[in-house]
C-alpha cells in the first residue's frame, strides 16, 4: 500500500466505507464477532445502534476482512446482504438474494453440493433449509451479515412468525449463522408488531457507540493508521481541531477531518469549516436534537442558576461563581417547593437573607 494509490482526503462522510484501509476501530466488536462465529457453537449477534454509527461500515469491513481473521477459512463463507438495497418483497426473493450472494464465492459455485439447490429458480423455505442442511453435513457455516434488517418488519404479512421461527432453527442446529444490523434491538421490533418468534431473542447483542479515545486517535492519523510509512493527513494542530468539532462520533469526525482537509486544500480558515460542519451534522438526527437540548439544560443547570445567584449582590454581598452557581440551584428548588405548596416566599427570602448573613 502507498501513499499515492489512497485519496489525498481520506475521509469518507457519504456513506458506508468500502476501502478496508480506510476503515478504522471497532476493535472490540470484530473480536466479538470473529469469537462467535469461530466457537464450538456459532452464536448468531444482533448489532445496533442510532443511524450513522457505523453498523454498514462494520458489517462490510467483516465481510471483506474474515479470512485473515479466522484460522481456517474453508470452514465459512460470508457474505454481506442489505436488505434495503436489494429486491427483498418476498421470503422467496430473501432466499435468492442470499443465494446470488454466495454463488460468488469460487469454492461454493464450483462445488455442486453446496451451489445445486442455490441455483433453483423459485428457493422457498423448506429448499433453502434442505439445501443448508446439505452444507452442515459438508462442515461449512453460512455466515450471513444482513444490514438493513428493520426492512423486512413493515411486510409482516410476508416475513411471518413462520419465517424467523425457520431462520432461528437453523441457527439452534448450527446449520447457520447470522449478523443482523438494524437500529433497535431485535426485541424493541418483537413488541412493536407483536411477534411471538423466539428468533428476536438472538444470543448476543452488540450496541454501537462512539468511538474510544485511542481508535479516534486512530481516525484522526488517516491513512497512516497502521502504517508509519505513511504521513497523516491532518497536522497535529489539524487533529486536534477535527476532535473538538467531532468529538468521538465517527461519522462527525469523517465530516470535521473531510471540511479540513478541502479548507487546507482551498486556502479557508477554520471559521469556514465550522460554518459547514454545523450544517453538514445536521445529517446526523440525534446530533442536531442533542444541540437544543444541550442548550436547554446548560441554562437550566447553570445559567440560570447563576444569574439568580447573582441577583442578591445588589446589598452589596460578593460571592465567587461556583457560590453563585450552588445558591440559584437551591433557589430554583425552593421555588418549586413554593409552588408544590411545601414553602411560603417568605421561607424562601428568610434563606436568602441567612446566607448572606443579614439580619
Amino acid at each position: 500500500m502507498t501513499q499515492s494509490s489512497l485519496p489525498s482526503n481520506p475521509f469518507v462522510a457519504a456513506g458506508m466505507i468500502e476501502d478496508s484501509r480506510l476503515f478504522v476501530g471497532r476493535r472490540e466488536e470484530l473480536q466479538a464477532m470473529v469469537s462467535r462465529m469461530t466457537g464450538t457453537q456459532p452464536t448468531s449477534i444482533n448489532i445496533y445502534g442510532e443511524k450513522r454509527i457505523g453498523k454498514s461500515s462494520l458489517l462490510y469491513h467483516f465481510f471483506l476482512t474474515w479470512e485473515q481473521r479466522v484460522q481456517n477459512p474453508s470452514r465459512y463463507v460470508v457474505i454481506y446482504l442489505s436488505l434495503r438495497n436489494v429486491q427483498c418483497q418476498t421470503e422467496t426473493q430473501f432466499y435468492q438474494a442470499i443465494a446470488q450472494e454466495l454463488l460468488k464465492f469460487p469454492n461454493v459455485n464450483n462445488n455442486q453440493v453446496l451451489s445445486n439447490f442455490l441455483q433453483v429458480a423459485n428457493l422457498d423455505r423448506s429448499a433453502f433449509s434442505d439445501g443448508m442442511k446439505q452444507w452442515k453435513k459438508q462442515g461449512v457455516l453460512p455466515v450471513l451479515c444482513l444490514d438493513d434488517f428493520q426492512t423486512l418488519f413493515d411486510n409482516k404479512s410476508e416475513f411471518d412468525n413462520g419465517f424467523y421461527e425457520n431462520l432461528r432453527s437453523l441457527m439452534d442446529s448450527n446449520t447457520l449463522m447470522l449478523i443482523i444490523a438494524c437500529y433497535k434491538k431485535l426485541d424493541f421490533y418483537s413488541k412493536k408488531y407483536k411477534f411471538t418468534s423466539s428468533f428476536f431473542n438472538l444470543g448476543h447483542v452488540i450496541k454501537l457507540v462512539a468511538l474510544p479515545e485511542d481508535e479516534v486517535k486512530d481516525l484522526l492519523r488517516l491513512p497512516a493508521k497502521d502504517n508509519n510509512n505513511l504521513q497523516p493527513a491532518l497536522s497535529m494542530d489539524e487533529q486536534s481541531f477535527t476532535q473538538q468539532l467531532g468529538l468521538n462520533h465517527p461519522f462527525l469526525l469523517q465530516i470535521a477531518g473531510g471540511l479540513v482537509c478541502e479548507a487546507r486544500q482551498h486556502g479557508h480558515n477554520k471559521e469556514w469549516v465550522k460554518k459547514h460542519f454545523a450544517d453538514q451534522s445536521k445529517r446526523l438526527p440525534s446530533h442536531r436534537n442533542s444541540q437544543g437540548w444541550k442548550r436547554q439544560v446548560r441554562w437550566l443547570v447553570w445559567d440560570l442558576p447563576m444569574r439568580l445567584g447573582k441577583a442578591p449582590k445588589f446589598i452589596g454581598n460578593t460571592l465567587d461563581d461556583i457560590s453563585n452557581w450552588i445558591l440559584g440551584l437551591v433557589i430554583i428548588f425552593m421555588m418549586m417547593l413554593v409552588i408544590a405548596g411545601v414553602l411560603n416566599w417568605n421561607q424562601v427570602w428568610d434563606f436568602i437573607r441567612n446566607s448572606l448573613g443579614l439580619k
